[in-house]
């Protein structure tokens, strides 16, 4: 072995030999578990990759290679999601086509993964924007559109005037385009093609409980899907005949109490029966708010506004006419777009009603006999006044007995309400999978695009830049919007509109399974065998798209007999932030992105691997701090000093002491346990601990087993090293394919532990005891200690609480 260890020399020497002797293939070797491991399809950008991203790549590169040696057929695939708007947008941005800037980009992060010893099988390597691909896209929404989970309809949408096209109301944030965090989204009304996702509302909610996510992930879908359980009512309008207001409401036990209606400002009645001396100002107010997100306007600490409409309903279980008002925080998405204002029981309506002189009746008091407070809404259950019939009834009989009355009475039912639209996923955009749909100027109507036509080619377009009038730049290329009606044969234009990029991320982990096939878009053996996927990883900010979406699109082909599993990714984690240095996010434009390429050529990719897996908890967020990965390199210099000397003295198996071998043990079931719960920070730091131990003995007090088990351990985490010296330890074969070292049970037994002493809830002395001593032993040994009697003040314990071998805890 050279003195020092040389990452510019000894690093790529691996990596091409690993490419040479196809060393990450994925194997399927009999009698073996298997274990799929998939980050989330990265959009290849040209910025590249940063440091940031390795904290995602390089803790699953790890997984792999530990799950490898551990007796596991590993898939651990790359692809690139390169269709959509962040690849367009950059082309152009580039005054580039998405043809020559993706395969570059793409081309650069396979380099980085690369040099970064990441163990990915290329073999199986996808590109949504490619034809082979999106054939298979185009499939299954042609799949979708047979089941009928695809329609076409008119629908007001959100615009992004930057982006030039339709977004998904999961794609506006604060107000703006999620691509254009300073670009404000305004509203525009197309024909748009739909995904019917609320047909599986209450599968994607109740399935939440079978499966390991993060529960902050988890809670983000279910209040996304937002379902409600009450009841749709109707109050007529007054002097418009045959106009009624529904709204949807899950406390109708509070209808005695509704002084005044509210309407979404985009409701179709708003225009109807808005008075002429109202017109101005409700105009006025429905294009403000036509501007604005659905976050804005539910936000609970914006100022309610709303205009009057002139317009009355009639309540018909108070026989009273009531004022109908819009306002913006009622949103037309949710329910019916109208609600019924009860603010005596609705703090939203209470100050929507304080503001505006508006009548407050109280209808709910306290089970306690009590009075409702003035000041607020009383928004708790309790007992119904004031009601007619409802009065004396409990909350939950009076939702009854108002859902019975409304049923006999014909004015509504008993229902349940979701907060989730149907997926818009029409995009006006070129750098997408065309939509495989046909309008035929004849009879025929809208007719799917054969399968065996598929798939429907994106035509290269020099121009493609968005046109801003609501129409794919595709409508510009006459060649592929004329067409032929697959049915009659008669003239026809193609769907000029691409589709959302999302349906390419919906689907491609099933792709890696069988990543070749031309016939099918997957071969439904080796599905069966690797799917669903064991490890996923990804952010936090794809809850409500990507991950949402997946799951419904594997709901589907479960439906449909393509696959024998219901959710795709049954254990998710989300890897933490990396912030740059100055505690701001990376970017270009600040001058504080730190790439991978940067780092390796100064410290080498074993140092920065060690480094993104060091610096803190996996799924916890942390600054950038180069002083790191100096120090991992320091680190990883000792280690290869420990095995020089090793190797330097024959490499004995040596005599090892029984404290030697009871670490060694130790450390395999600590760095195993650790890497199994993605605590990578802690197994570096039992690792380092081990070092610190090991290199203060001779080689032959170490012992083989020592040494090559910490090298072993050491291998996913600094891959090339690890190769080294595994070859310079006198084997063979790589240590990639050697088996991951165990450890005796037994020699890992504590033999003594330490017991906190406790007085009045205070720790006050700590005593080291063999383990399993009875409790009367370790009391007295605790009440003899000079410390706890000095805090005991001479008073006898009152009680004596005892965890065996963790802790005593006495009061006096």
């Amino acid at each position: 072995m050279d003195e020092r260890y040389d990452p510019k020399t000894i690093e790529p020497k691996w990596q091409q030999d690993w490419e040479r002797t196809n060393l990450y293939l994925t194997r399927e070797e009999p009698g073996r578990p298997k274990f799929y491991v998939l980050e989330m399809f990265p959009y290849p950008s040209g910025a590249g990759l940063s440091v940031g991203h390795l904290h995602n790549y390089v803790p699953c590169d790890v997984v792999g290679r530990y799950k490898r040696m551990a007796g596991f057929n590993v898939l651990h695939a790359m692809g690139w999601d390169a269709f959509g708007l962040p690849a367009e947008n950059e082309a152009l941005l580039k005054q580039s086509h998405p043809t020559e800037t993706v395969p570059r980009y793409a081309a650069n992060f396979k380099h980085q993964l690369k040099i970064s010893g990441c163990a990915y099988d290329w073999t199986r390597e996808i590109n949504s924007s490619s034809p082979e691909y999106y054939k298979w896209t185009q499939w299954f929404f042609l799949m979708l559109y047979k089941r009928g989970l695809a329609y076409r309809a008119l629908g007001s949408q959100w615009w992004c005037d930057q982006c030039r096209t339709i977004l998904a109301n999961e794609q506006v944030v604060n107000g703006c385009c999620w691509r254009h965090t300073n670009t404000p989204v305004s509203k525009k009304d197309l024909e748009q093609w739909y995904i019917r996702i609320t047909a599986y509302a209450d599968r994607l909610l109740e399935d939440l409980d079978s499966i390991d996510w993060p529960e902050p992930i988890k809670l983000m879908q279910r209040n996304w899907i937002g379902r409600s359980e009450g009841a749709e009512l109707a109050f007529p309008v007054t002097g418009h005949p045959g106009k009624e207001v529904r709204f949807f409401t899950t406390r109708p036990d509070t209808v005695f109490g509704v002084s005044f209606m509210v309407l979404a400002p985009e409701h179709p009645l708003v225009a109807e029966i808005t008075t002429a001396e109202n017109r101005a100002a409700v105009e006025r107010y429905v294009s403000e708010a036509r501007r604005q997100s659905e976050i804005e306007r539910m936000s609970t600490v914006k100022e309610k506004t709303g205009v009057f409409t002139g317009a009355y309903a009639r309540n018909l279980f108070t026989n009273k006419d009531i004022p109908i008002w819009i306002a913006d925080y009622v949103l037309m998405g949710y329910g019916t777009g109208a609600i019924m204002a009860a603010p005596g029981q609705d703090q939203r309506d209470y100050e929507f009603a304080r503001q505006y002189g508006l009548e407050i009746p109280r209808v709910t008091a306290p089970q306690d006999g009590s009075t409702p407070p003035d000041e607020r809404a009383f928004t708790e259950l309790g007992v119904a006044i004031n009601s007619g019939f409802l009065n004396g009834m409990k909350t939950a009989d009076a939702i009854k007995a108002v859902c019975r009355y409304a049923e006999d009475k014909k004015i509504g039912k008993p229902t349940i309400s979701y907060r989730i639209r149907d997926w818009l996923i029409s995009r006006q955009r070129y750098w997408g999978s065309p939509i495989p749909m046909i309008y035929c100027k004849g009879a025929c109507g809208i007719v799917p695009v054969p399968d065996e036509q598929l798939p429907v080619r994106l035509p290269t377009m020099k121009e493609y830049q968005p046109s801003g009038t609501g129409r794919s730049p595709l409508a510009n290329v006459p060649e592929f919007v004329n067409t032929t009606c697959p049915k009659c044969g008669g003239p026809a234009e193609r769907e000029t509109d691409t589709l959302d990029g999302f349906a390419c991320s919906s689907w491609y982990f099933l792709r890696f399974a069988s990543p070749h096939e031309d016939k099918v878009p997957f071969d439904r053996k080796a599905v069966d065998y690797w799917l669903p996927v064991d490890l996923y990883v990804g952010g936090a900010e794809h809850a409500v798209m990507h991950l949402l979406y997946a799951r419904m699109w594997t709901k589907v082909m479960y439906d449909a007999g393509m696959i024998g599993f219901k959710e795709p990714f049954p254990v998710l984690r989300n890897q933490g932030m990396v912030w740059a240095a100055d505690g701001q996010k990376m970017s270009k434009s600040k001058g504080n992105v730190v790439t991978p390429d940067a780092m390796i050529e100064k410290y080498g990719a074993d140092a920065l691997r060690l480094w993104e897996l060091f610096m803190g908890p996996f799924d916890e967020p942390t600054n950038w701090n180069e002083d790191g990965v100096a120090g991992t390199e320091r680190y990883l210099g000792r280690v290869w000093t420990m095995v020089r000397r090793y190797v330097g003295a024959g490499a004995p198996e040596g005599n090892p002491n029984a404290e030697t071998l009871k670490r060694a043990h130790k450390t395999i079931r600590t760095v195993t346990d650790h890497i199994e719960r993605l605590r990578f920070n802690t197994a570096v730091a039992t690792m380092m601990d081990q070092l610190n131990y090991l290199a203060r003995l001779k080689p032959e007090e170490a012992g083989r087993f020592a040494i090559e088990s910490y090298v072993l351990m050491l291998a996913p985490m600094a891959p090339h090293a690890c190769e080294e010296m595994w070859r310079a330890l006198g084997h063979g074969t790589s240590i990639h394919l050697e088996p991951w070292p165990r450890f005796d049970p037994e020699l890992t037994r504590e033999e003594t532990v330490t017991v906190v002493v406790q007085v009045n809830g205070k720790v006050r002395d700590r005593l080291e005891i063999a383990v399993g001593t009875a409790e009367d032993e370790v009391r007295a040994m605790a009440l003899a200690s000079e410390n706890v009697k000095k805090h005991l003040g001479g008073k006898e314990p009152r009680k004596v609480i005892y965890v065996p071998d963790k802790l005593l805890s006495i009061v006096a």
